[in-house]
């Protein structure tokens, strides 16, 4: 099951394009019936998560917390992605594109962590393998 929680209100979110892109994630790795979950989330709690884990007293852009288990209840856990949509929709002016594909760049990111990926050892290279597959239709690339 995938679960989109937003618990920001200054940006718009379309959880249905967030859990159509995890659908597609899921379904390219071959992911069998996962529990994942995306929340969108401000900075301030960010801050907390991002210091907390990581202890860098500063918010981030995504935090990836995968668990990669079975619960008790038969489901399979695949884990939680957490975004800053404040932190992001700044990123999406710095690097001018729209805010939507920040946090579709971001929801990505964070899925390849979910399965084990980790930066420079793949990552950036996946990443660009799944923008091609997944975007090239719906961002006219």
């Amino acid at each position: 099951m995938i679960e989109i929680i937003n618990q920001q209100n200054r940006y718009r979110i379309h959880a249905d394009t967030f859990h159509n892109l995890l659908e597609k994630l899921i379904n390219f790795y071959k992911v069998k019936n996962p529990e994942v979950t995306l929340a969108f989330i401000n900075n301030a709690p960010m801050k907390r998560l991002n210091e907390k884990y990581l202890n860098k007293n500063t918010p981030t852009d995504v935090l990836s917390f995968p668990l990669n288990e079975k619960g008790a209840d038969g489901k399979f856990y695949l884990g939680d992605i957490i975004i800053s949509a404040p932190y992001a929709f700044k990123q999406s002016v710095s690097k001018k594109h729209g805010f939507e594909r920040e946090l579709e760049i971001l929801t990505v990111h964070g899925f390849l962590h979910l399965l084990g990926f980790e930066h420079f050892q793949g990552m950036e290279e996946e990443e660009q393998k799944i923008h091609k597959l997944l975007f090239k239709v719906s961002h006219g690339h």
